[in-house]
């Protein structure tokens, strides 16, 4: 892994190592950076909300060309171009997958997967996988992840009509699971593309030691926000939405691991370190640990109301994880340099 420059100059400068400090800037002056996905060389792709897809080099320098700008991605509200991932097997092929937003022919707010290949810094040959995705100005999801299966994972929102949630005909409001071709995995519980439903937007997916699959979620909104989730999700469950919240229960249904209670997160990407899941705090404006024990979880913030709204986190091939922060997204306050790309070194993290 390089160690990383400015990227605001065209040449390397002299840095002091990232392990001496808990955070270090590697990329700035972007526009609502959402996703965050490394190459095998080392080097970093990042979605843009607008959509364009930015590269940051082998050198640690933030190339100022977009890679490309899909001109189809619609930036509404919290939609967009979002998530990111690599096909398991991209060394070969080349394959990245990529979830956004768009406007249908009767300008219905739609998502969508599409494949592209890149290859010599050009990414190209877009090819739709998943598409008419529910949509909507908010809860539009856009976590995508291929699991440890070799399944690719999509989290969607309830695109603003919480029964959709519970629909089993809409893809709204679900985790999906489908091969890299788009079509539904082998062992689906419905024989679709779903595999858990009753979720109102999650936007974090990850896996732990035991490839068991973690999922953030938001909860409701308005003057009444909190009860955001941390989900252990299990093919065929129901999490709920919009019947129960918080701590209820009801037959049938899947209770959180954790919630935020009247506090809110607004939880975003998920990064598995150790025995903890770390993700980010939008609204909350940290970067939150969930320390997973056998019959608790131990929630901690890190650098809160530091660094604004924390959308991504993702652990880096180097053991340090990386974050985006998300303060031009129309929600935050944006302070010098957003938004930001930073290395954190969790080592330096205080207890």
């Amino acid at each position: 892994m390089p160690s990383f420059n400015s990227p605001q100059s065209s040449k390397p400068t002299q840095v002091v190592p990232a392990d001496s400090f808990a955070t270090t800037v590697i990329a700035e002056n972007l526009d609502t950076p959402w996703g965050i996905a490394f190459l095998p060389d080392g080097s970093i792709l990042i979605t843009e909300r607008p959509g364009r897809i930015r590269l940051i080099d082998v050198s640690g320098v933030l190339k100022p060309t977009p890679v490309v700008t899909l001109k189809e991605a619609k930036e509404i509200g919290e939609g967009g171009l979002l998530g990111i991932t690599l096909h398991p097997n991209f060394s070969s092929n080349k394959y990245v997958y990529l979830y956004y937003t768009y406007a249908a022919n009767d300008d219905q707010t739609l998502n969508r997967v599409v494949r592209m290949t890149f290859q010599d810094q050009r990414m190209e040959n877009e090819q739709v996988i998943v598409d008419k995705i529910p949509g909507a100005f908010n809860h539009n999801g856009g976590r995508i992840k291929f699991g440890p299966d070799g399944f690719l994972y999509v989290t969607t929102g309830d695109a603003e009509e919480p029964s959709q949630a519970q629909d089993l005909n809409s893809l709204a409001g679900k985790i999906l699971r489908v091969t890299d071709e788009g079509k539904p995995a082998l062992g689906n519980p419905f024989k679709t593309k779903i595999y858990s439903y009753g979720h109102r937007n999650p936007q974090g997916l990850v896996w732990d030691k035991r490839n068991r699959l973690w999922a953030t979620e938001h909860g409701r909104s308005g003057t009444k926000s909190g009860l955001d989730e941390l989900n252990l999700v299990e093919s065929g469950k129901n999490y709920g939405w919009p019947t129960i919240q918080g701590d209820e229960q009801k037959l049938g249904m899947e209770a959180s691991r954790l919630n935020s209670g009247s506090d809110t997160w607004a939880p975003a990407g998920a990064a598995f370190v150790g025995e903890s899941v770390f993700f980010g705090g939008l609204r909350g404006q940290a970067l939150y640990e969930a320390i997973i024990q056998e019959d608790k979880i131990i929630i901690k913030e890190h650098f809160k109301k530091e660094l604004g709204r924390i959308r991504d986190v993702v652990l880096g091939p180097d053991g340090y994880i990386y974050i985006s922060t998300s303060n031009r997204d129309g929600r935050g306050k944006v302070n010098e340099g957003d938004d930001k790309i930073l290395k954190i070194n969790i080592q330096k993290l205080s207890d």
